[in-house]
């Protein structure tokens, strides 16, 4: 049974029921045209994603496990969309070195003509979004039956896919102020201008 709620607003939302702003993570992930690869073994160290503005056509949301190098389970949310354009983007990763101390690796990208995605899914511990509007959504659709937004083709064929959980799609959806923790991203294609990429001594985060 379909549960569509035509055109949504809502200021703040849990974060298993929030679309993660799978396209700000993007700048610092491996692409290839076409099909996504199987999903791949996480680090497990989170990084911070940020954007000013994210316009999604075809939303996915559902509940998945990573596996690190090592073997540790670490659950996730992911969100997946067909196409994205971001405006303001920043991705940024703080890296501890002995002696010396911590540095930050930041990216920014989409300050004039926006960054585009296609086929993108974010995994993410966290996020805060300050407003989102979302077109025809439906929450408690089965995972294995969203059809208006995207499954990970790695993630449907992991064994902790459960094809019975319950996931969120939506046709649209229109995000401003978004703030993630994620640990992984992966992506069909992406257009980034402006691309800036910056190594700065000390915790210099996109948020």
């Amino acid at each position: 049974m379909s549960h569509s709620f035509g055109r949504t607003r809502w200021k703040r939302f849990a974060a298993v029921l929030v679309p993660s702003v799978a396209a700000a993570a993007a700048l610092g992930v491996g692409m290839a045209e076409g099909a996504l690869a199987a999903s791949f073994l996480i680090s497990g160290r989170t990084f911070q994603i940020s954007a000013d503005t994210l316009k999604v056509r075809g939303l996915s949301i559902y509940g998945m496990v990573d596996v690190t190098r090592k073997g540790t389970p670490v659950p996730v949310t992911v969100t997946g969309f067909r196409h994205a354009e971001i405006s303001g983007l920043c991705q940024s990763v703080v890296v501890p070195i002995p002696v010396i101390g911590p540095y930050t690796l930041r990216l920014t990208g989409g300050e004039g003509d926006r960054v585009e995605a296609r086929n993108m899914f974010i995994d993410s511990k966290a996020l805060s979004i300050g407003q989102a509007e979302f077109e025809d959504i439906e929450t408690g659709v089965a995972a294995g039956a969203v059809d208006k937004g995207p499954i990970n083709p790695g993630d449907r064929h992991s064994r902790y896919f459960d094809p019975d959980g319950i996931a969120q799609q939506a046709r649209s959806a229109d995000l401003t102020d978004v703030q993630v923790t994620a640990v992984a991203v992966t992506a069909a294609t992406l257009n980034v201008p402006d691309l800036t990429m910056r190594l700065k001594q000390g915790s210099r985060e996109c948020f």
